[in-house]
């Protein structure tokens, strides 16, 4: 289990690959308050994420819980106090004192900062930039044997919500769909919609707002098929696999920014 925080890469390139939901690592202060489980909240964390951006140049892998501060969220809900806060599950024996929140806290204001300045310095090289925010989720919430609906559940869900002038980047959204449907996943066809789970979260709602047409964030998230959602089991050739089409997703990717800085 890693204790670093995250850890992030930067090359010369205009793709960053971010796995913000990948860690499972509490501060053990904090750890000590909590009600929740290990097995509780491996569930609803986003494991083997990192494994998917391997290939990538620039990267961000967190390792921090999500269950001590969700860096998906704005800062006043980013500590889950309440039941209501994260799917109704009892987080806390007692709450931890403030001192130990406002060190959570500083966690959240670290990683917005240093998020900062990574992507102005991308921008000092390309006059656009698209960032791939990975994320997984359940489908088997009710049973471990009973999946939800494949007509809510898309194999990928693109969260696309956030986007600020999506005319501008509407070609590059439309060439990414495109190219996932060409590729499978145990010899089927990839279904990726847009928007049907997920529209995106408060991390590239903020990248948006403060970069504004310069960045585009992709919100792709995938069904946990890829695991044992209930038991943390993995399937490293399906984890693999997705890692080898999210590096074959970046050649087109690259082909439309190109196109991006010729107009």
């Amino acid at each position: 289990m890693k204790k670093m925080l995250w850890q992030i890469d930067f090359k010369k390139s205009p793709i960053l690959a971010t796995a913000i939901h990948n860690g499972h690592y509490i501060d053990p202060s904090i750890l000590e308050y909590m009600k929740i489980s290990s097995k509780q909240r491996l569930r609803e964390e986003d494991p083997y994420t990192e494994e998917f951006i391997k290939f990538f140049e620039n990267k961000i892998v967190v390792y921090r819980s999500r269950f001590q501060i969700d860096l998906n969220r704005p800062i006043e809900k980013a500590i889950y106090k309440k039941p209501e806060d994260a799917w109704g599950l009892e987080i806390y024996k007692q709450l931890p004192p403030k001192e130990l929140l406002e060190k959570s806290y500083m966690i959240y204001n670290m990683f917005y900062k240093e998020v900062d300045f990574l992507i102005n310095s991308m921008l000092d090289f390309f006059k656009n930039i698209v960032v791939l925010d990975i994320h997984s989720y359940n489908y088997r919430r009710k049973s471990p044997y009973i999946e939800e609906p494949k007509s809510q559940n898309p194999d990928i869900n693109l969260g696309t919500k956030t986007i600020k002038r999506k005319k501008k980047w509407q070609k590059l959204i439309d060439r990414v769909i495109e190219e996932f449907k060409k590729r499978k996943i145990d010899d089927i066809n990839i279904d990726i919609r847009e928007n049907v789970k997920f529209k995106g979260g408060y991390f590239p709602y903020w990248i948006h707002n403060r970069f504004d047409h310069r960045v585009c964030v992709l919100s792709i998230e995938f069904k946990k098929i890829f695991m044992d959602e209930w038991t943390g089991k993995a399937y490293f050739e399906k984890i693999n696999k997705i890692a080898e089409i999210l590096k074959e997703i970046k050649i087109p990717i690259l082909e439309e920014l190109e196109k991006l800085e010729k107009r």
